[in-house]
């Protein structure tokens, strides 16, 4: 270890032990701290207060995560175990949450709350936040609760959370910032005391070092003061989703998540995914997507065919979006439809277009946040399966082709 992680470690390990003795960690001492560290920001977490009480952050990552059923999720210094234990429940039985520390006091902290509080699908792991002892790609969110800014190599920390990060996964923390008045002698002032302050960024320069790490989508909001020239903040990112054109060696698995895109009653009138000799002929070439995995893996898939051969429908196109339903939820749609708007547009099409069931909720709110409008329902299109069925008509108008 090196010193300023030593000082760290020596911290918390104590803190550990005073809670394992049923004393009171000893961190929050200072006046002010329980209104703004802490406890306070889990009010109606349902767990033991004595689980509550070992918490020592500056806000609650799960408010900004927003975790979904079957996702796995990683706590960067989990400490006590507060988060994921509520993350254990908030992805439910076929989902994983794990913590890493560096303390083996924390660690046996949180492993007994985990048994008081009959979590079974909770896990805790010995590691550095430096040096995530996981595999590629290997969980859908990182979350983490006032520890980034206790490293003293954040852009370690950044791209190993870029690594862990499966593609379309998201970053959803709280931790400390420091303001942009700062001075290099108030902050060396600080360091010494093993207070955030010394090592706290600012907003900044955490975006700089999320973008640097490969991340996009970062969003860092201030939420409120903890400290003289420090605050605690929300920060959010994504790991992107690598969008590339299709080729046909992509023919097996584009078929597959369209069948099985099918086979849940809710995509088209469809039933059976063609051959691919006769999807290749209905979709135009120059529009054709697929999204991959972090092993090169088709994970979904968009295209356009043409509405009409007409002149006047030249800059129309009807188009499709399916993605595996192992990865839904990731954003692979979102990132889909973003790179088919831009394929599109470049070509000089106004017009995007197709028609969805309106049971599928999901696809129209995807569409919806991809600037698509419902301009209409058509009754009794067809029978699918034997039932009458409507759909919903959606189209997205360009705002730079054909104004």
């Amino acid at each position: 270890m090196n010193s300023d992680r030593d000082a760290v470690h020596d911290r918390y390990a104590t803190a550990a032990r005073r809670a394992l003795a049923g004393e009171g960690t000893g961190l929050l001492a200072g006046e002010g701290d329980a209104e703004r560290l802490g406890a306070v920001h889990y009010v109606g977490a349902e767990l033991p207060v004595e689980v509550t009480a070992t918490s020592l952050g500056c806000g609650n990552p799960l408010a900004v995560a927003e975790l979904k059923p079957g996702e796995s999720v990683l706590d960067l210094g989990s400490g006590g175990g507060l988060d994921v234990l509520l993350s254990a429940r908030r992805v439910g039985p076929g989902g994983r949450a794990i913590g890493l520390d560096m303390t083996d006091e924390m660690l046996t902290l949180a492993r007994r709350h985990a048994e008081q509080a009959g979590v079974t699908n909770a896990e805790f792991v010995k590691g550095t936040i430096e040096q995530i002892p996981l595999p590629d790609a290997s969980v859908d969110v990182v979350i983490s609760n006032c520890v980034i800014a206790l490293s003293s190599d954040k852009p370690a920390v950044f791209g190993e959370i870029a690594r862990v990060l499966r593609p379309g996964g998201r970053l959803g923390i709280t931790d400390m910032l420091a303001d942009d008045s700062l001075t290099d002698a108030e902050r060396a002032a600080r360091a010494g005391a093993v207070e955030c302050l010394g090592g706290a960024l600012t907003a900044d320069r955490y975006r700089t070092l999320l973008h640097d790490a490969g991340l996009s989508g970062v969003d860092v909001q201030l939420t409120h003061e903890t400290g003289d020239k420090l605050h605690s903040a929300i920060i959010k990112a994504i790991k992107p989703i690598e969008v590339v054109a299709m080729t046909a060696d992509h023919a097996d698995r584009v078929l597959a998540i369209y069948q099985a895109g099918l086979d849940t009653g809710q995509a088209s009138f469809e039933t059976t995914a063609p051959a691919w000799e006769a999807w290749d002929a209905a979709h135009l070439p120059e529009h054709r997507l697929v999204a991959l995995d972090s092993a090169g893996r088709v994970i979904g898939w968009a295209a356009v065919s043409a509405v009409s051969s007409r002149c006047v429908y030249a800059g129309v196109v009807e188009h499709s979006v399916y993605v595996d339903p192992e990865a839904q939820g990731r954003g692979v749609g979102q990132a889909l439809l973003a790179a088919l708007i831009a394929s599109t547009e470049d070509a000089g099409i106004w017009t995007i277009q197709s028609g969805v069931f309106p049971e599928n909720t999901a696809s129209r709110e995807l569409h919806r946040r991809a600037g698509f409008r419902e301009i209409g329902v058509r009754e009794r299109v067809g029978r699918h399966h034997g039932v009458w069925r409507d759909v919903v008509m959606i189209e997205r108008r360009s705002s730079r082709v054909g104004t």
